[in-house]
């Protein structure tokens, strides 16, 4: 699986104060059957991220992950808050784009008072950048007004939901939200947004099995996300995959994982935002 959204690097937002913090979601993500990591800060007002930063600190992580040899691929990006695409160059966007590709990340915001999203989006890719929505589903904006959302996907938006949404998480409105925009065709993919290990983890498989996604689970967790970080076309949704279902975990999440997670030992390899 990949995992699109984590902030698993250290010191740099709300994610781990410390190397060890973000070693320990390493090895928890190699458990749950995680192979590739996109490292994507916020870069906001409060947390004014820059590309160089952030790409030095995920090498300095690469290189401990291979040192202690976690079988982790973590690849650079950003999480950035729409308010401060202002200024940031289009330079700077550049690199804060998710792995290889051209898609850049872009908070869907929190707030009850937020203000549309249609001109960020449109001002980005009249930039050339293309835009991936995080977290869509517990974005108040959205749930008020799915037409909104709809008219971002139809632009050329995609959009990536949390695993822990779909799985109550964030509360019942942004599950049941979140389980619309599967059967709606407006998720394009699923990731942890993990902060650390222990309230906020790495981990997609569960979620998806337990609300009966196994046929999607690949294209969600894997082409999509592939795509995306690789900057290549984007695959068509599995023809005739069902929508989400309330309950009944299947197989598709244990044989995601290595045998080693389901014996108990690690594979190698607080509420927040």
């Amino acid at each position: 699986m990949i995992d699109l959204h984590s902030h698993v690097l250290p010191c740099l937002d709300d994610g781990p104060e410390a190397l060890e913090g973000s070693l320990a979601i390493a090895r928890v993500a190699t458990g749950e059957g995680i192979r590739t990591m996109v490292a994507t800060p916020h870069v906001s007002s409060r947390y004014p991220n820059r590309a160089a930063t952030i790409h030095g600190r995920t090498a300095e992580l690469r290189e401990r992950l291979d040192r202690d040899r976690i079988e982790l691929d973590v690849r650079a990006g950003a999480e950035v808050a729409p308010s401060y695409l202002p200024k940031i160059d289009r330079a700077e966007l550049g690199g804060l784009c998710l792995g290889d590709g051209p898609w850049l990340l872009l908070e869907c915001p929190l707030q009850v008072d937020a203000p549309p999203l249609d001109e960020a989006v449109s001002s980005l890719q009249r930039q050339g950048l293309r835009v991936v929505l995080a977290h869509p589903e517990r974005s108040p904006l959205f749930q008020r007004d799915p037409g909104a959302l709809s008219a971002l996907v139809r632009s050329g938006a995609l959009t990536s939901i949390t695993a822990a949404a779909l799985s109550g998480r964030f509360g019942r409105q942004a599950r049941r939200f979140s389980l619309e925009l599967v059967q709606s065709g407006l998720a394009h993919s699923v990731a942890s947004d993990c902060h650390d290990r222990y309230h906020r983890p790495p981990g997609m498989g569960r979620a998806l099995s337990e609300t009966g996604l196994d046929a999607l689970a690949d294209w969600l967790t894997h082409e999509v996300p592939g795509a995306i970080i690789a900057g290549t076309e984007i695959p068509r949704r599995p023809p005739g995959a069902p929508g989400a279902r309330k309950l009944g975990p299947r197989s598709w999440w244990r044989k995601a994982r290595p045998a080693a997670s389901r014996a108990g030992t690690p594979g190698r390899g607080d509420a927040r935002r």
